[in-house]
């Protein structure tokens, strides 16, 4: 069995309510619960670059 190596967000807070990452070359996975069992979405890679390119472009800008 691959054990996958979670990345947590850089924009995380102190806690562990936190966006968790991992990607193989077939699907991206990302939970919000630092219990990386329960995965609340997966996708492909290619999904989830467009969904990626969707929330940064409709993103307010910062100052």
């Amino acid at each position: 069995m691959r054990t996958h190596v979670w990345q947590k967000s850089s924009y995380c807070q102190e806690g562990e309510a936190c966006v968790h990452v991992v990607a193989t070359a077939e699907t991206v996975h990302l939970t919000e619960s630092s219990d990386v069992s329960r995965a609340i979405l997966s996708a492909t890679p290619d999904a989830f670059a467009a969904l990626l390119h969707a929330l940064k472009s409709s993103a307010p800008a910062t100052l």
